[in-house]
């Protein structure tokens, strides 16, 4: 798959989260079972100062009015350990596709040397969400994150790193963390976290639903055999 064909596939996706001290970028992460309500993955980052401070929140998607999240209408949940986010609304008026970019399975992590590219929205154009593209250079295993041989400017913070293979679906490794910069004039070093923490969030969502989904069959059962 070209990079063209990628960016146009993972383009609707993307939100710009803005928050009372600044903005980030960020991504539809999963849906509930009847796309009520959604999930946005972001780095931590990018949101924990709103968290912290029940701060009303902005969903920015492309060319819609921003959804405005008051501190009891979404629930945040945050992992420091991977500067990793997810922010949990009910979508309302908020239009986003209803079948998520596939996120990379944790047990295949990217291999060195793969091409990626991110998209967010950076703090020189904050209107114009902008492709970047890299090389993995190294994967830190530990801490659940790749080094990739690219740029990364503020604002782009949350956006997804994603990879595209000639043949198959497009796939999300991660998400832009942070940037080292080098001391030379020579590009430095993008960090992007893996998806653990929101393979985990969704695990749980789904594992929710589910239980919901049970309650309501055996409620629907009871109410059946007591007319009898």
């Amino acid at each position: 798959m070209s990079w063209d064909q990628a960016v146009k596939t993972v383009t609707p996706h993307i939100v710009r989260i803005e928050t009372p001290d600044g903005y980030g970028s960020g991504f539809l992460a999963f849906w509930n079972h009847d796309h009520s309500w959604c999930g946005i993955a972001t780095a931590a980052h990018v949101v924990k100062h709103a968290d912290d401070w029940q701060q009303p929140i902005k969903i920015r998607a492309q060319g819609q009015p921003a959804l405005l999240l008051q501190g009891s209408e979404r629930m945040i949940l945050l992992d420091g350990s991977t500067d990793s986010a997810v922010v949990l609304f009910f979508k309302r008026e908020l239009q986003l596709p209803e079948v998520p970019i596939a996120l990379l399975p944790l047990s295949e992590p990217c291999g060195i040397g793969v091409d990626v590219g991110w998209l967010g929205y950076p703090e020189l154009e904050p209107n114009a969400l902008c492709f970047f593209s890299g090389r993995v250079s190294h994967h830190l295993a530990a801490r659940r994150a790749y080094l990739i041989d690219g740029v990364a400017l503020n604002g782009v913070s949350g956006g997804p790193v994603f990879y595209a293979p000639s043949s198959g679906a497009v796939q999300i490794i991660g998400s832009v963390s942070a940037y080292y910069h080098a001391r030379a004039a020579l590009p430095g070093l993008l960090v992007a976290q893996g998806v653990s923490h929101f393979h985990g969030v969704a695990g749980n969502v789904r594992s929710i639903d589910e239980a919901h989904a049970a309650k309501r069959a055996f409620e629907a059962a009871q109410r059946q055999t007591d007319g009898f």
